[in-house]
């Protein structure tokens, strides 16, 4: 079984990690209009082609990866999906964007 914990980063860790220039690959598995309409940067890979796009990825499989969504509930799958393709240090940033907004206003 998984730790939970090492699964994910609070949205107060990433907004400290991005403003020290740490940035982890980012993807967000939003729709592309989701993604437009606010996003944080990263990779736009919706949840429904991320199986798909693993060929396209030019990640090492021990790099940090942080996955994205509106509320953190998509990006657990994603997470999961990566994580079962081999990546080993992929994070879910719990309560998505919903929850980076509000640290950072």
């Amino acid at each position: 079984m998984e730790n939970q914990s090492n699964n994910d980063i609070s949205a107060e860790e990433l907004k400290e990690k991005l403003s020290k220039g740490k940035s982890p690959h980012l993807i967000d598995v939003r729709e592309e209009l989701e993604y437009h309409t606010f996003n944080i940067g990263g990779q736009n890979i919706p949840l429904g082609t991320l199986s798909a796009a693993f060929d396209e990825l030019d990640y090492q499989k021990d790099a940090e990866i942080v996955v994205i969504c509106q509320r953190g509930i998509r990006s657990e799958t994603a997470r999961r999906l990566l994580v079962s393709a081999g990546y080993k240090n992929v994070k879910n940033l719990t309560g998505g964007l919903l929850a980076y907004r509000r640290v950072s206003l």
